[in-house]
């Protein structure tokens, strides 16, 4: 008797429900789903709860077809769009931080451009000795950290992704963003539930502490790390002796060189440095200009809509948008919590004064060595150098990005000068007169992502990110082209 690929399904599911010693449920929709973890939505206060119940997920997703996945993935994009006014307004009103067009824009466009099973390719090399073919396979359980700046957007993301790439995932968002995240994947696994019968693709712990973070990275049914945020997060995450993809910290800086279109140039700088208030990692964080057009640039910067702050001004901003952390030899400044993110007329109010709310951005001279060119402030302020020559503008764009080889942004018509900065910089994302978000497709060529893998090498993640390559190889057959007498013994 034959034995059909339903039947072999079926009993390979029964199987993995029985050693992890659970009962099977059936779904309306007549799949199984673990009794213990279904109709949770992907709701976890314990994190080994959490981890169990995307195992069970994995293990039933791993015997489904790609288009259960593409479905999956459906959901995600249809509810991020269609639902974008009503998830930002929840996010903003609970991070505080940011525009309120932004969150929903972000939202948006995630459901739009994240990439999806379109970018698992399979390829093949024939010859004489056979056939080979390389596939994408899942690693199974992904566990997630994500940052307040983009709660949802970023697992939307990384959703999108890493189930494109047959995983299921596990997430311990910041505290600040945890009530948003658990809204949303609760849409998500409810819908996906109710389309394919399998719960908990994505999982969010509810309450999420440091322990919760240190059991996800510790458990050994989680096989990959993934991690969004600033340097502590990101040391830990490459500690946890498991591979991690890391999206770490950037301070990217901007050059202006003689030959730039200053207005040009100047709507651009505002566009990414004022997008959400600067929460983007890949934001305009500082300006290095050429000294020969420097006061054009700031006169430039003025007729597009930024407010310009004097020497004074800047002062006690400075003195409200840092505070010192950390204690002895360790101290250093940080941006203060009560500006961090906050709109462009808070700044100016913290400096003494008063401009109209619609303004996006402040801006005004600095040192090179001033607090706001150094540290990655998130706020909607940028700070502009004056430099000699375009030499020593990528030579202290270098040292102020800190070597984080992030993102770094240059106005130009000179090849050459992009081309010197280029090389020099050796930033994972590198834009040429445009905003920051245009290495991201918006705006630019490309794809969509909030997880820019910087520090461990991945770039911008897609969901061959998020898979194992694997080869099948057969010798000496299936390669059709070839002379059958070759292979005649």
């Amino acid at each position: 008797m034959q034995i059909s690929e339903d039947i072999i399904r079926s009993v390979v599911t029964q199987v993995i429900r029985e050693v992890r010693g659970q009962v099977g449920q059936t779904t309306a929709s007549g799949s199984t789903c673990s009794r213990g973890f279904a109709g949770k939505f992907g709701q976890f206060d314990n994190a080994d709860q959490a981890v169990a119940a995307a195992r069970d997920a994995f293990e039933l997703l791993r015997t489904r077809p790609m288009e259960d996945r593409r479905k999956a993935i459906d959901h995600i994009r249809r509810i991020s769009i269609s639902q974008a006014v009503e998830l930002g307004t929840m996010e903003m009103n609970e991070t505080k931080i940011g525009r309120l067009p932004h969150k929903i824009e972000k939202l948006k466009t995630l459901g739009e451009r994240a990439p999806g099973t379109e970018f698992l390719t399979t390829q093949a090399f024939s010859g004489d000795k056979g056939l080979a073919v390389i596939e994408h396979a899942p690693f199974g359980v992904i566990g997630a950290i994500t940052p307040v700046t983009h709660s949802l957007p970023t697992i939307t993301g990384n959703a999108v992704s890493m189930i494109a790439g047959g995983n299921t995932l596990v997430v311990n968002p910041h505290p600040s963003g945890r009530k948003v995240a658990a809204e949303g994947v609760k849409r998500f696994n409810q819908a996906i539930y109710e389309d394919i019968g399998v719960d908990n693709l994505i999982c969010v712990i509810r309450e999420p502490s440091l322990e919760s973070a240190a059991a996800i990275f510790k458990s050994r049914d989680v096989a990959l790390i993934c991690v969004t945020g600033g340097p502590a997060v990101a040391r830990a995450a490459l500690n946890s002796g498991k591979r991690a993809i890391v999206a770490g910290p950037g301070n990217p800086p901007v050059v202006v060189d003689q030959t730039a279109d200053l207005d040009r140039a100047a709507r651009c700088i505002i566009q990414g440095a004022a997008y959400d208030n600067n929460l983007l990692c890949i934001a305009e964080k500082e300006v290095f200009v050429v000294a020969e057009v420097f006061d054009a640039m700031m006169a430039a910067m003025e007729r597009a809509g930024a407010v310009a702050l004097n020497n004074s001004q800047i002062s006690k901003l400075t003195a409200a948008a840092f505070t010192e952390v950390g204690e002895g030899t360790h101290k250093h400044l940080a941006p203060s919590k009560e500006l961090l993110g906050q709109d462009a007329a808070k700044l100016a109010a913290a400096a003494g004064v008063t401009i109209d709310p619609k303004v996006e951005l402040v801006f005004g001279e600095t040192r090179e060595d001033h607090p706001f060119v150094s540290i990655e402030q998130m706020m909607p302020f940028v700070p502009f150098v004056r430099c000699r020559d375009v030499d020593h503008g990528i030579e202290l764009a270098k040292q102020y990005e800190h070597g984080y080889r992030h993102t770094s942004m240059i106005h130009s018509r000179d090849v050459r000068n992009m081309t010197k900065m280029a090389r020099a910089m050796d930033t994972t994302l590198f834009v040429k007169n445009g905003p920051c978000m245009a290495a991201l497709g918006l705006g630019g060529e490309g794809y969509l992502s909030f997880s820019i893998a910087g520090p461990t090498g991945e770039g911008v993640t897609t969901p061959l990110t998020f898979t194992r390559e694997r080869r099948c190889s057969l010798i000496e057959d299936l390669w059709i082209l070839g002379d059958p007498r070759l292979n005649d013994h």
